[in-house]
């Protein structure tokens, strides 16, 4: 009896694990495979939705094959993207630029900066090879500018900034409003807040085709691209936005549109088209006082008033994201104390890698307007920049630069300021 019985345990034994090894195996056979959101700019580390069939990534491709009827969520849960089948090319690119470097100052005029934005700026770029910028937007004065040979270089690609221009000509254009759904094909939409947060290169091409590229240059000429920013600021050179479009074999416009490519943009050109979006419309022309005694004279000089006031309500939606949940999301590791809002950029060319990170913050004391870009290679990317940005904004709270002082009263842009003439000699007066 007691040998039949030990029989049967075995014989059930057996059962189950011959099942369980069964159910195993059917597990691991039918396990549901991982899902992918494609990301469609060239932020790493961002969740962008992305093109049906291609979407680029620096100079890398990536293919992506959508599956109908889903969705996933970018960022910390908010935006959200189509489920993508990923398959990755095997091109690797390679850099030979250094993301660091020393003596980053040298050379530099300070005597009419503010030492303490100065301080800050210098403390949160650190070694990173690159440049920082802080502007005051009421008025256009440019309160530090760190590394000022870069600064003051020809640019370089704007990479995702170039979004912001392309945004605001879509919306004077009455193409969308900020939450407008777009369709980038195989059922999926995305609006303007979402597309700026994450930055997604499908929908802002699909914009720059929709404008044209007669209609995307002039916007991208009001807003001062293609001309000195500075007034008489001396060793500016000038960035470059180009008279014709970019061949379709190379993408076309919307390629110029999704991270403009073709076009050269300087820091301050950037800075320039952001403290307008700050200040209500004012472009500036940037100035960099030189001494003290420039800045007891100085004097504000308008190069144009820009008729987007109406517009910027249904930017700043998009530009919070972007560092509430979107690409510039590794800002608020660093800084919390009151909203920022702008823009990254991250591409390549060449073996440089370049990060943009463009933005202006609401503080007790008034906006400030902060421009950080990056050369090297792969640490360098916008997200970066962001950070580093974040690491200013509290360096300066540290400060007690945000305090306001008694009888303080924020500087307000005139209703009507008067714009500043420039001569045909001047040297604020090329484009190109």
């Amino acid at each position: 009896m007691t040998d039949l019985c030990g029989r049967c345990f075995a014989a059930v034994l057996g059962l189950v694990l011959m099942f369980g090894g069964l159910g195993e195996a059917f597990a691991a056979k039918h396990k549901p495979a991982p899902r992918a959101a494609m990301k469609a700019s060239k932020t790493a580390r961002s969740a962008h939705p992305v093109h049906p069939a291609r979407a680029a990534v620096g100079r890398r491709a990536v293919h992506a094959i959508p599956v109908r009827g889903r969705a996933v969520r970018g960022g910390h849960g908010r935006g959200a993207g189509p489920v993508v089948a990923v398959r990755r090319s095997r091109f690797t690119e390679r850099f030979t630029a250094s993301s660091f470097a020393d003596n980053l100052t040298a050379g530099d005029v300070t005597t009419g900066e503010d030492p303490v934005v100065r301080a800050a700026a210098i403390e949160a770029l650190g070694n990173m090879n690159g440049t920082a910028l802080a502007i005051d937007p009421s008025s256009g004065r440019i309160l530090a500018m760190v590394n000022q040979k870069l600064a003051l270089s020809p640019g370089a690609e704007p990479c995702s900034t170039i979004k912001l221009s392309v945004a605001l000509a879509a919306l004077e254009e009455g193409i969308v409003k900020r939450d407008t759904p777009v369709s980038l094909g195989g059922g999926y939409h995305l609006t303007l807040t979402e597309a700026l947060a994450h930055s997604n290169n499908l929908y802002f091409e699909t914009l720059g085709r929709s404008l044209g590229f007669e209609r995307v240059k002039h916007y991208a000429n009001q807003f001062g691209l293609g001309e000195l920013a500075g007034y008489k600021i001396e060793g500016e050179q000038l960035g470059r936005y180009p008279d014709q479009e970019l061949p379709k074999a190379q993408g076309g416009v919307g390629r110029m549109c999704s991270f403009g490519e073709s076009v050269s943009m300087t820091p301050l050109q950037l800075g320039a088209l952001v403290s307008a979006i700050a200040n209500g419309g004012t472009l500036y022309y940037l100035q960099h006082p030189q001494a003290q005694e420039d800045i007891a004279s100085f004097e504000p000089k308008v190069k144009r008033i820009l008729d987007i006031a109406p517009l910027i309500p249904e930017m700043k939606p998009g530009m919070e994201a972007v560092v509430q949940y979107g690409t510039a999301r590794s800002l608020r590791a660093n800084f919390r104390e009151f909203p920022v809002m702008g823009k990254t950029g991250t591409c390549s060319n060449n073996g440089t890698r370049y990060g943009w990170f463009g933005s202006f913050a609401d503080t007790p004391t008034g906006r400030i307007v902060t421009v950080i870009f990056l050369e090297g290679g792969r640490p360098t990317f916008g997200p970066k920049a962001a950070e580093l940005t974040g690491q200013f904004y509290r360096s300066l709270s540290a400060r007690n630069y945000f305090t306001p002082k008694p009888g303080f009263t924020p500087m307000v842009t005139p209703a009507t300021p008067t714009v500043t003439p420039m001569s045909e000699g001047s040297p604020v007066a090329g484009t190109r």
